[in-house]
């Protein structure tokens, strides 16, 4: 199978809104390459790739997993959702890919005791979720609350937040962040 990693680039390069002499003054990539490599004329190497990918940024296997003319879709099955995190926490992604979106759709499961650590999850967006069943403690920004079945919470990522399971049932919620984090 034959990847058109020029049409690709020129996907990625236009989704975070740059010129092709934007991203050459980035990453030192001269802007005739690049439109070289967009046009299919050029094949960089997999460092030079590497390269003009961390000026946009995204990581190679993200760019490599991107359809660029993917039908979009609208409904997914239960079935369809991707697991992006198996382990005591599970996270099934509404939609296939991440690149490119400006919202994550979840639906989290947490076993009995599950733990986003100890360490307070800090990035940029907002989220928030409705707890469907079980106890979820979430502490944000050193202010903590058990949230069960209706509940929900709703806040700016950039406040240390961490998410725990109490009680002796698992615990599920849908949540939403923008943009995505994972």
């Amino acid at each position: 199978m034959t990847v058109d990693v020029g049409s690709r680039l020129r996907f990625v390069r236009e989704q975070k809104a740059l010129s092709q002499r934007d991203l050459a003054k980035l990453t030192g990539v001269t802007n005739s390459t690049i439109s070289l490599i967009e046009a299919g004329r050029m094949n960089p190497s997999i460092g030079a790739l590497k390269r003009i990918l961390d000026g946009i940024p995204i990581g190679l296997s993200e760019f490599f997993a991107i359809e660029p003319n993917a039908p979009s879709r609208v409904f997914y099955s239960a079935n369809e959702l991707t697991e992006i995190g198996k382990g005591p926490i599970s996270y099934l992604q509404v939609g296939e890919r991440r690149f490119g979106r400006s919202l994550q759709i979840l639906s989290e499961t947490y076993a009995p005791g599950a733990d986003t650590g100890r360490v307070p999850l800090v990035h940029d967006g907002e989220e928030g979720a409705v707890v469907i069943s079980g106890r979820l403690e979430v502490t944000v920004d050193g202010q903590r609350r058990i949230l069960g079945p209706g509940d929900a919470y709703y806040f700016e990522s950039h406040k240390p937040h961490r998410f725990r399971c109490v009680g002796p049932e698992p615990c599920r919620l849908i949540s939403a962040c923008t943009p995505p984090s994972f």
